[in-house]
């Protein structure tokens, strides 16, 4: 965890910006600051398109980290299978707990995140700002399994609702939680 894991990125490196989503490392730059040169990295936001940079020295603070390796992703879809999804029962407390766990930027954290709100959709649906989080997890999770799978999106959707049907779960349809 934390910086130190992260080294230094290249261009063309695959990277996740937490809360915002994918992107890749399109160039490397410094700026002069008054006295101070800083160096910067410039991210292209996959969804979004937005152009983002990002100093060296607040890539630890941000949480900006590489995509997860494959090795990872198996951990992701065994996590989300096996039938434990349990959160709060509070709902304020509920929400804090999601929100922290999607600032980590931990695709694990986020995959926790959508499982305890499918497991709470079923049971007795979800607050407006419940449902913005559970598409928020979705989409995440989708965009960044299909980058590091190197597949399309609509693999990984078909991919992770087999894999939540093992324990009685819907993957939520991209359009259906945004009205």
């Amino acid at each position: 965890m934390g910086s130190n894991g992260n080294g230094e990125f290249h261009i063309g490196d695959r990277v996740v910006y937490p809360n915002h989503g994918v992107g890749i490392v399109e160039q490397i730059g410094t700026r002069t600051l008054g006295q101070a040169v800083e160096r910067y990295y410039l991210l292209n936001i996959k969804s979004s398109n937005l152009k983002v940079t990002i100093p060296f020295h607040s890539v630890g603070i941000v949480g900006l980290r590489r995509v997860v390796k494959n090795g990872d992703i198996q951990k992701i879809l065994d996590y989300l299978e096996d039938g434990n999804g349990d959160s709060a029962a509070d709902w304020k407390d509920r929400f804090k707990e999601n929100s922290d766990r999607m600032r980590t930027g931990s695709l694990l954290e986020v995959a926790a995140v959508l499982k305890s709100l499918l497991v709470l959709k079923e049971a007795k649906g979800l607050s407006f700002r419940e449902k913005k989080m559970l598409e928020r997890a979705r989409y995440l999770l989708v965009s960044e399994l299909a980058l590091a799978r190197n597949c399309e999106e609509q693999n990984i959707e078909v991919l992770l609702t087999k894999t939540l049907s093992r324990i009685n779960l819907r993957f939520p349809e991209a359009g259906e939680l945004a009205s």
